[in-house]
């Protein structure tokens, strides 16, 4: 077998080095642009798990590398002075030209063909070869010539950064952040050999601007990175080497191979510094690719189908991690703002996955720091009080706890009424400790219902049903009840989601902002009109009375996913020439109206809250400033919260999906409109309630699925945590000397295998 690899980067090194030394007779040829010892960058940097990969698929390399690293197990946040360590975090850092050096030696040693100085234009010459491998780059000229054909597409992100070095030493990877005149600078450092660190500067493009940088005037960056961050050099110089300001190209394939071209490394896929080094994704991807060679060396396209199914989902995972960490790094200033180790939790979970137990496994003493900060702001009696169980108060009602159910529809009710079913659900979940239930979204008329089983709030039988489901909680239990009233609009006139959720046989006449359905074969609704505006402030009106008079604690207004009042807040869903359509101003002007009408009805000493979507998933959909402008309209009129959502809005949407996936956008209404938010969305455990609420993007977080099939799951969160509710009902108590060493038996073997399934240090220890 005869291969060529374009790039003599580590990526393309480490694959040849592991398939020379499977398959001896193979011949392999590298080719690489530079000279042998150019190297631009700095350092790199690998994990514990990275490292222990590398122990078992080549020693020798393994063990060139670990003697030339410098390790650290832990990881500093300071921002203007104020430091914290969070400890437990084994990584090492190692000077990208060893790097380079040591996985030179180790192809020479196997018999691989090294050629430098070779700018390859053609590949033609290379016509004989069974595979060849491009790993020449972010700017991959082979991944450019067959565009097309790769599905390739490079995005530029947002911020500015630029890549320097420095003689100052480094204990542990620190994140530097400081306050400038301009915005907020970040600095990512670390030491990667004895007297040399990297120093990867970054901010956001307007401060960028505002500090008058130059892309390629190394000298001006140095001289006003080094006074601006005068205090964390401490008199040590910032080194260049082609040190130019760049934006971060997002490069993502929809195929990794073409005939007999596969791509590797950066010229396949970047993952944004911040989550970890692209050398240590090149390196494992090449394990991967040469794994795949080796296994099916008469068949190349069977081995790439091998290589690309192996490793796809593990690289997009990455690259979604890290496109949520440069999510976070490119709205820094939002962040400054929070209390120092509230915003250094921030840090260390801004990805997503890190948690709060995560951290606690590693450094009991930084996660202390972090609650006890949190609680003395919160003014919690017991400073160890988790996050979750913490009171809150908005107006009136206060809360036992932040974890509140979604409003999930039960399609359960009959002419609007709910019943015997709507009891048992709602009771059974209050007595299960909710901090707030927050019922199924109910109509506000007959033809606002989705369904012929949503439940409504427009008649007094209606009023007298809801009444006994709050008077049980009220009375049996501490958790408070609200309700979503809300309007169809063009979703309405559907069978019931467990019979297809198609349109009725004899739909009702739909009301929108435009006369757009919402997919195909369903019905087009009517454009609203300034006396249809008219009767339906005036039922949102009178289901607000009814409400209060039915004993909610508090009214939650339906103006997400697409529904009447959505319709008219997304752009792909209003298309109106009128005062309401347009500017996000025009359009918010009904919704407006109805929240105002409503919040003038209801208990000035009862909150309101708004659900909205927060991005449409489709291009030319709702924008961020269009948000923050919803968001502050509403706070204006009077909300008291946000629940932050998404989606739903069209059927052509594409949501990018995970764990905790929407709390980033709760997280930019909290802190830019300055407004409590709810979040919800694929959160699962107490865990991740903890760190949402604790990392600053949301004041309570909702569930949805969990509740369903668990009532009890406030309860079980409250046992594994070891934290004594009030609101246990004397019936129920004596089932917790049973429940809470189960619980605790539960997490401490839990954490036992976490602890044991940490990746071993692969640190050097010096007599």
């Amino acid at each position: 077998m005869k291969i060529t690899v374009i790039g003599g980067g580590p990526g393309g090194l480490y694959f040849s080095i592991l398939t020379k030394k499977a398959m001896p007779h193979c011949e392999i040829n590298v080719y690489e642009r530079n000279k042998a010892d150019d190297s631009f960058g700095f350092g790199v940097v690998f994990s514990d798990e990275t490292l222990g990969e590398f122990l078992m698929r080549d020693t020798q390399s393994y063990e060139l590398i670990r003697s030339k690293f410098a390790y650290w197990d832990d990881i500093i946040v300071a921002r203007n002075g104020e430091t914290v360590n969070a400890s437990g975090n084994g990584f090492c850092g190692c000077s990208r030209k060893t790097l380079l050096q040591l996985l030179q030696q180790r192809c020479r040693e196997e018999g691989v063909n090294l050629h430098f100085e070779q700018n390859v234009d053609d590949l033609s010459q290379f016509k004989d070869s069974d595979i060849i491998l491009a790993s020449d780059g972010i700017g991959s000229a082979i991944r450019t010539e067959f565009a097309t054909e790769f599905g390739t597409k490079v995005e530029l992100q947002k911020n500015r950064f630029v890549w320097l070095g420095s003689t100052k030493p480094l204990d542990a990877f620190t994140y530097f952040f400081r306050t400038t005149p301009y915005g907020t600078i970040a600095a990512h450092t670390y030491q990667y050999e004895a007297g040399m660190s990297t120093w990867i500067f970054e901010c956001s493009d307007e401060t960028w601007n505002k500090a008058g940088f130059e892309v390629e005037n190394e000298t001006d960056t140095v001289a006003k990175l080094t006074e601006l961050f005068k205090e964390e050099l401490d008199g040590h110089p910032l080194i260049t080497n082609k040190s130019h300001w760049r934006q971060f190209p997002h490069v993502t394939n929809e195929n990794w191979y073409h005939n007999n071209i596969v791509l590797l490394g950066d010229s396949k896929a970047t993952a944004h510094y911040s989550i970890g080094s692209g050398t240590k994704l090149a390196m494992e991807c090449a394990i991967a690719l040469s794994d795949a060679v080796v296994a099916n060396p008469n068949d190349i396209q069977t081995a790439f189908a091998d290589y690309e199914k192996a490793r796809r989902n593990r690289v997009e995972m990455i690259q979604y991690a890290a496109k949520v960490s440069l999510d976070w790094f490119e709205h820094m200033d939002r962040h400054m703002q929070h209390p120092f180790y509230q915003f250094a939790f921030g840090v260390m979970t801004r990805a997503k996955k890190v948690t709060y137990e995560n951290l606690q496994l590693r450094d009991a003493s930084f996660t202390e720091k972090v609650l006890t900060e949190f609680n003395t702001i919160n003014k919690t009696e017991n400073k160890k009080t988790p996050a979750a169980f913490t009171p809150f108060t908005l107006r009136k009602m206060t809360l036992q706890n932040r974890i509140v159910m979604s409003p999930m529809g039960q399609y359960s009710a009959e002419n609007g009424v709910v019943n015997d079913w709507h009891f048992s659900h709602y009771t059974t979940r209050a007595l299960g400790g909710l901090g707030l239930i927050m019922a199924e979204m109910t109509a506000v008329s007959e033809t606002g219902r989705i369904t012929l089983g949503c439940a409504g709030l427009y008649t007094k039988e209606q009023v007298v049903s809801w009444k006994k489901i709050t008077d049980f909680i009220h009375k049996n239990t501490l958790t408070k009840i609200g309700i979503q009233l809300g309007h169809s609009g063009r979703k309405g006139g559907m069978t019931k989601p467990w019979e297809g959720g198609k349109t009725l046989d004899q739909p009702w006449e739909l009301l929108s902002a435009s006369p757009i359905p919402f997919k195909e074969g369903m019905a087009t609704p009517r454009k609203m009109t300034l006396a249809d505006m008219d009767t339906v402030v005036s039922q949102f009106v009178q289901a607000t009375k009814n409400a209060d008079e039915a004993g909610f604690d508090i009214i939650e207004l339906q103006a997400h996913h697409g529904f009447l009042l959505a319709s008219f807040l997304s752009p792909l869903t209003n298309i109106r020439t009128d005062e309401f359509g347009g500017s996000i101003e025009n359009r918010l002007k009904f919704p407006i109206r109805v929240f105002t009408e409503m919040r003038n009805v209801f208990s000035q000493d009862k909150p309101m809250s708004v659900r909205i979507s927060a991005t449409d998933w489709v291009e030319n959909g709702i924008s961020d400033e269009d948000v923050i402008t919803i968001a502050e309209a509403f706070k204006n009129a009077g909300a008291d919260i946000i629940s932050v959502s998404t989606g739903n809005t069209v059927a052509e949407q594409k949501p990018q999906t995970g764990r905790m996936w929407q709390t980033p956008f709760s997280d930019m209404v909290r802190n830019s409109a300055h407004i409590p938010t709810m979040t919800a969305g694929y959160i699962q455990d107490i865990d991740q309630i903890n760190t949402i609420i604790l990392n600053g993007r949301a004041d309570l977080v909702s569930l949805g699925r969990p509740l369903l099939i668990d009532p009890n799951f406030v309860r079980n969160a409250q046992a594994y945590e070891g934290f004594q509710p009030t609101d246990i009902p004397k019936q129920y108590m004596a089932g917790t000397s049973h429940l809470y060493p189960l619980k605790a038996s539960e997490r401490k073997t839990t954490e036992g295998m976490k602890k044991a399934l940490k990746p071993e240090s692969h640190k050097i220890i010096k007599n």
